[in-house]
């Protein structure tokens, strides 16, 4: 076993010791495109979503130097016709660009290097292979395919380090990328490669309309499908593993539930998950790595309406955009579309391929944006929240003619006229005044409640003294409207076992003089 050829699978035994979920099923995958013209695949999904677990997943697997079968015996793979005809059964280079980077002093010559260190390792098994000066790797692979017909499978982890790393280094890139050409798009490839995977943040970069490398198969955060199910835990996953614990299934889905991909599946960050689960508690687990500076940037940006794009997204809004231009690479941003499509790729927002809208998929996404927020130089975004953190503690000392005031300036500032006299609008118009809700509460709409459905709850999280709010939205009628319909289809009933204060708000829109009017209530137990 090596560190590049061969590395067994000490790194998948670890995994199998943790809360291990069966992905399994992506080896099948692999088999299946085992010598085709379909077995380049690149999977890229943001941090925390498991790239590294799958790619030590499929060193097991293939590496034939090591006895994988006692970490497979029990898992999905065992049941398919495939398992035994593959496993362990390959000669397997595994490369963690990002290991590689965070040990290299010389970054101008990472890639002499990295080639260097592998032809070593390859000379000590294939000695009568490869030349003694030869320093091109996949003149090494393609000369010990020829005299020993030996084929490989290449797992590269975190293919997109030096794009990230080096974003501004363009000679640089462009020497990668010649490498990588030469091993997956020659004419030698279906000679010495068996198969590729790779995993990464950003897709492959184009240049243009054109994938620098055009012969791999990409399964993205924008386009997943039929792959979906392996970029993180799906629902069912997640309800097994509250099953183990003790978290509450449905807190841990308002919490980190939210990325919608292929056909409507919903898929959890593995790391928030698991890190709830370890420390029994919810909250924000985001790791504030380069991704998150890079969220400080680039929603300060200076495109047209990416400001007021985040500021609808952090109100609940939707937002559509076109992926298509986006050029994979952290420095090349031509409109505010390649920007929002940039945050997919880090997992910021969640994109719906059916509508092709973006937003933010969850509380915990909301948090780093807001915290993103407070530490920019944006006045625009600074005001937002400071506005919204004067709303919500006028409504909690229950001033509702200030609060009314405020919505009237929110309305009349950021709905456009065909939209101005409309219901959905009033709803976006008070998800956008409690935006700093995040930090102190969690949000229920439309929560079935008594003869009715409440129209927004906003439920303290656990160990805060803030009083629970129920908001009634009325257009064109009144405030103690709606105030009254609060009692009299008692929509306290669902959440009349809290135990602290709940203020009853009711609000009213009225079309023909574009005011808002607001009734505060403290609820008598």
């Amino acid at each position: 076993m090596g560190k590049y050829l061969n590395p067994g699978n000490a790194g998948f035994q670890s995994i199998l010791k943790s809360e291990y979920i069966d992905k399994t099923g992506l080896i099948d995958y692999m088999n299946s495109t085992l010598g085709t013209k379909q077995k380049l695949t690149c999977v890229s999904r943001p941090r925390r979503f498991g790239k590294s677990f799958a790619a030590q997943m499929l060193c097991a697997y293939y590496d034939k130097s090591c006895d994988s079968e006692d970490l497979f015996r029990k898992t999905k793979i065992a049941l398919k016709p495939s398992y035994h005809m593959h496993l362990n059964q390959y000669d397997v280079l595994y490369l963690d660009i990002t290991w590689f980077i965070s040990t290299t002093f010389d970054i101008k010559n990472i890639l002499k290097k990295l080639q260097k260190s592998i032809i070593k390792e390859l000379k000590e098994v294939y000695s009568d292979a490869v030349e003694e000066d030869e320093e091109a790797l996949p003149i090494a692979l393609a000369d010990i395919n020829a005299k020993s017909g030996t084929k490989f499978i290449i797992i590269i982890d975190e293919w997109d380090a030096l794009f990230r790393e080096e974003k501004d280094d363009k000679a640089l890139q462009e020497e990668y990328v010649q490498l990588l050409r030469g091993l997956f798009r020659s004419s030698l490839t279906d000679k010495m490669i068996e198969a590729a995977y790779m995993t990464g943040i950003l897709p492959i970069k184009k240049y243009g309309n054109q994938s620098a490398l055009s012969d791999f198969y990409e399964f993205t955060m924008v386009d997943p499908s039929p792959l979906e199910e392996y970029v993180g835990f799906t629902e069912e996953e997640v309800r097994s593993i509250c099953q183990r614990s003790s978290l509450n299934f449905h807190e841990i889905q308002h919490w980190y539930d939210g990325y919608i991909l292929g056909d409507g599946l919903h898929v959890y960050s593995p790391k928030s998950v698991l890190d709830a689960v370890s420390r029994k508690r919810l909250g924000s687990y985001w790791t504030q790595t380069e991704t998150y500076e890079s969220l400080k940037t680039y929603i300060t940006m200076n495109f047209d309406g990416l400001k007021d794009a985040i500021i609808a997204m952090l109100g609940g809004a939707a937002y559509t955009i076109d992926t298509k231009t986006f050029q994979n690479d952290m420095t090349t941003f031509h409109s505010k579309d390649d920007v929002l499509t940039m945050l997919v790729h880090l997992g910021y927002l969640a994109y719906d391929v059916s509508s092709e809208q973006v937003f933010i998929p969850n509380q915990e996404i909301k948090e780093e944006f807001l915290r993103a927020i407070k530490n920019t130089d944006s006045p625009e975004l600074v005001q937002v929240i400071r506005r919204s953190e004067q709303i919500l503690e006028a409504t909690l000392r229950m001033d509702a003619e200030y609060v009314a005031r405020m919505l009237d300036r929110i309305h009349s500032a950021n709905s456009s006229p065909q939209f101005y006299n409309n219901e959905q609008s009033l709803r976006a118009v008070i998800q956008m005044a409690y935006i700093s809700r995040i930090k102190d509460y969690l949000e229920f709409q439309e929560l079935p409640s008594g003869k009715g459905y409440a129209d927004i709850v906003f439920l303290p999280k656990k160990g805060s003294d803030k009083p629970l709010l129920l908001v009634e939205l009325k257009w064109d009628k009144s405030a103690a409207g709606a105030i009254s319909q609060i009692k009299e289809k008692h929509y306290i009933q669902v959440i009349e076992d809290f135990g602290g204060d709940i203020l009853m708000v009711g609000i009213n829109y009225n079309s023909k003089n574009k005011t808002h009017s607001c009734i505060i209530e403290k609820y008598e137990k």
